[in-house]
């Protein structure tokens, strides 16, 4: 997945950033000065910066960029959208898969925008509970339709690679709102997500 490259990074935050990871280094009994860590603290904090960009971006302005009026009323699913982020209890990566839908009650929005929206709540420390309603509630805010629906299934390398050290446990998180309250839509959608269109 391509995201938006920074061309411009903040002098001061890179600065304070590698000054603390040639520090940590250090604490962890590592010699920052040998010739293969000279440049990790760098390119961390710029790594770091690139990884939180989200912080700086508005999904609502997104949406709004690509806002058209459409008379349909019929659901738009878009599924697969792959995401990265970093859990905030351990900063260590989870990846996955999003599945959204809404149904437009007036307004639709380009597809690609819902894929950045998953991109600007995904590029923050996170929760994946967290993430699943913050696109929840940015394409309900701006779109007004008549329902979103929001399915993440993501794999967190704190569960996989520390801790537990399970390898094979996936984590499903939902948040449904408006017309996906019903059994009824709620299961089309499900069927639709797990249905191999290929």
């Amino acid at each position: 997945m391509a995201y938006t490259k920074i061309d411009q990074y903040d002098d001061a935050v890179t600065d304070g950033l590698m000054l603390n990871y040639k520090n940590a280094l250090t604490l962890l009994g590592e010699d920052p000065g040998r010739e293969g860590l000279q440049k990790t603290p760098e390119r961390l904090a710029k790594a770091m910066q690139f990884m939180t960009q989200g912080y700086e971006q508005d999904a609502c302005k997104i949406l709004e960029s690509a806002k058209f009026k459409e008379d349909i009323s019929e659901m738009v699913v878009v599924k697969d959208i792959e995401l990265y982020s970093l859990c905030e209890h351990h900063i260590l990566p989870f990846f996955g898969k999003a599945h959204i839908a809404y149904i437009p009650n007036g307004y639709i929005t380009g597809l690609s925008k819902i894929a950045r929206v998953v991109d600007v709540f995904a590029r923050r420390l996170q929760v994946q509970e967290r993430l699943t309603t913050q696109i929840r509630d940015a394409i309900k805010e701006t779109l007004n339709p008549l329902g979103v629906a929001v399915v993440i299934e993501a794999q967190h390398l704190c569960m996989m690679m520390r801790g537990v050290q399970k390898q094979n446990s996936v984590t499903t998180t939902s948040a449904f709102w408006g017309e996906f309250e019903k059994a009824e839509t709620r299961s089309e959608f499900t069927k639709l997500i797990t249905a191999d269109l290929h």
